[in-house]
């Protein structure tokens, strides 16, 4: 891991374990799963940082994600452990997370950008009700 992948740019972690099913044929995780150990990443975060999914949609605030760019560095397989890390921050009305899968050994798996819009009362919004929720966590 280089020092920019050590730094203080990360604002929240998750270490999560990879499940029998989630690996194919060859032992090794499925790439759609990845989608899912970043999705899920990111819900936790949010719940950490005060709203829960079902408590933003309850308010009418949607988060939609608009684009993800994903580069697969290395495999995980059956049994390994992994820590997903994401840093946040926003473009105009989006709200850009990038997202960084590790192996326990510090190396590198995932590598992804997300953006995500938020829609308020079903339109497309400025994320201004959003940005308040993160507002510490925002770079």
């Amino acid at each position: 891991m280089n020092s920019k992948e050590m730094s203080e740019d990360y604002v929240y972690e998750l270490p999560i374990k990879v499940r029998d099913y989630e690996v194919d044929a060859e032992g090794i995780v499925n790439n759609a799963n990845y989608l899912h150990y970043l999705e899920v990443t990111r819900h936790e975060f949010c719940e950490q940082a005060g709203l829960s999914f079902r408590e933003m949609h309850a308010r009418g605030l949607d988060p939609v994600c608009t684009h993800i760019d994903i580069r697969y560095v290395r495999s995980l397989g059956l049994g390994d452990s992994m820590v997903s890390k994401l840093s946040l921050s926003r473009r105009g009305p989006v709200f850009v997370f990038r997202q960084d899968i590790f192996n326990m050994a510090g190396e590198p798996v995932v590598k992804a950008i997300v953006d995500i819009a938020s829609f308020c009362g079903g339109r497309l919004s400025r994320g201004e009700e959003l940005a308040e929720i993160f507002k510490d966590y925002i770079k």
